[in-house]
């Protein structure tokens, strides 16, 4: 996984695209999608643009249409219009803006008026050259003035002007988005941008950059980004644990893993890479998902200490119990020769060290003992769980036999 940085001079040597087929290409995928219906209701001098022409031109566009549009004015008024004529729920995004979301059961569309005395400055003032192209539906061409479509072929991230991010820095998280999910280079000219303005995300609301975040790390080049948030230090503003350690990310063997198990559990893992838990609460994110990361560094800071190894029986059984329903993301601390037989054995649900259980339930092991619910039935329990996952406890008898040995031994001392 190595950085690639594109310089501007670089940008001359280019394959040109056929604006003629994007035209038709969009064209052609409003009707597919089936939206055309907002296209009467929409004054002379409007515009498609952003994502929905950048996906098109990349090839990713799907089932789930997300389309933006430019009015020249008295956006709100034009999406309620359209919102009840077709029955489709309305949202003001921004009212002092002029900005409306218009959900439909196939398509989302978000209206918004121009706010420069041209398309070509509204483009301007967007993030990344990749959204900023434009499609006039009365003249049926492209208006790119940031060369937009060049980069995309060049998989380039670049922006017109640093007032870009400062106008809203959680462009700085979009970036590392992009990133993730297309797999796109960085402009150094970007770079330095991010660079002196990234502790200005701190004027962001946490919900927003919880959201980037959490599409960052589902991204199919997460590890990459993350590399890039790493390295460019992008939450040292927040953080509190100023000297926490990340994996190196180049050194992890990912393509022992499914594409299930990446997909599930490989976002708690990058997650656990980039923020530390004060940095977790404070940026809204779910109480499961803190109390697993924390589960995940408790072990792994013990690893620090110890080989695997070097844990005896009852630090493994407890390893295993606690980590059972996401050791794939723990896996990835482990070093490389690990890997595919714990990822082996953790399929294998018959496994009981990796999937700990018990012989008896707990209602049984009440009647045979004579013990009642509280914390010595849960200890028997958890006893005779770890026999099992060591192989010394075979049918119901052993296990009535070494419970009863259990509460000999140490029930006096649970009282």
């Amino acid at each position: 996984m190595q950085m690639h940085i594109i310089k501007e001079e670089n940008l001359k040597n280019h394959i040109f695209i056929d604006h003629t087929l994007i035209i038709n290409e969009i064209e052609r995928s409003i009707k597919f999608y089936n939206w055309e219906f907002i296209l009467s209701f929409l004054p002379s001098g409007s515009y498609l643009v952003g994502g929905y022409i950048r996906d098109l031109i990349l090839g990713r566009l799907n089932s789930l249409i997300d389309v933006d549009i430019v009015v020249p004015k008295n956006a709100i008024k034009i999406g309620k219009k359209i919102a009840d004529k077709f029955e489709g729920k309305f949202i003001i995004l921004d009212e002092a803006r002029d900005v409306v979301r218009l959900i439909f059961k196939h398509v989302s569309v978000d209206i918004a008026s121009q706010i420069s005395p041209s398309i070509e400055i509204d483009l301007f003032s967007r993030d990344f050259s990749i959204n900023a192209i434009a499609f006039s539906f009365d003249k049926k061409l492209l208006i790119d003035p940031s060369n937009g479509i060049k980069d995309l072929q060049l998989s380039l991230l670049r922006t017109h002007s640093k007032q870009n991010l400062l106008e809203d820095p959680l462009r700085i998280l979009r970036c590392f988005r992009f990133v993730s999910e297309l797999n796109f280079n960085v402009d150094v000219n970007l770079i330095n941008v991010i660079k002196t303005c990234k502790n200005k995300l701190s004027l962001i609301a946490s919900e927003r950059i919880n959201y980037e975040i959490q599409r960052i790390i589902i991204g199919s080049e997460a590890a990459y980004a993350i590399k890039l948030i790493n390295k460019f230090k992008i939450f040292d503003y927040l953080q509190s644990e100023k000297n926490l350690i990340f994996i190196d990310l180049q050194k992890i063997n990912f393509e022992a893993f499914s594409k299930i198990e990446k997909d599930k559990f490989f976002p708690l893992f990058f997650l656990s890479q980039i923020l530390d838990e004060f940095s977790l609460k404070i940026l809204k994110f779910r109480k499961s998902e803190i109390a697993k990361i924390r589960l995940l560094r408790k072990w792994n800071l013990l690893l620090k200490r110890k080989t695997i190894y070097e844990l005896d029986e009852r630090e493994r059984f407890n390893l295993h119990q606690e980590l059972e329903n996401i050791l794939p993301s723990f896996i990835l601390f482990l070093q490389e020769s690990f890997y595919i037989d714990w990822l082996e054995r953790w399929r294998n649900k018959d496994d009981k060290l990796f999937h700990p259980s018990n012989l008896i339930k707990g209602t049984v092991l009440k009647k045979y003992l004579k013990i009642q619910e509280g914390p010595v039935l849960g200890k028997v329990m958890n006893y005779l769980s770890m026999e099992l996952a060591f192989n010394r406890l075979n049918n119901f008898d052993e296990a009535i036999y070494k419970g009863k040995q259990w509460i000999q031994q140490n029930a006096p001392k649970c009282d």
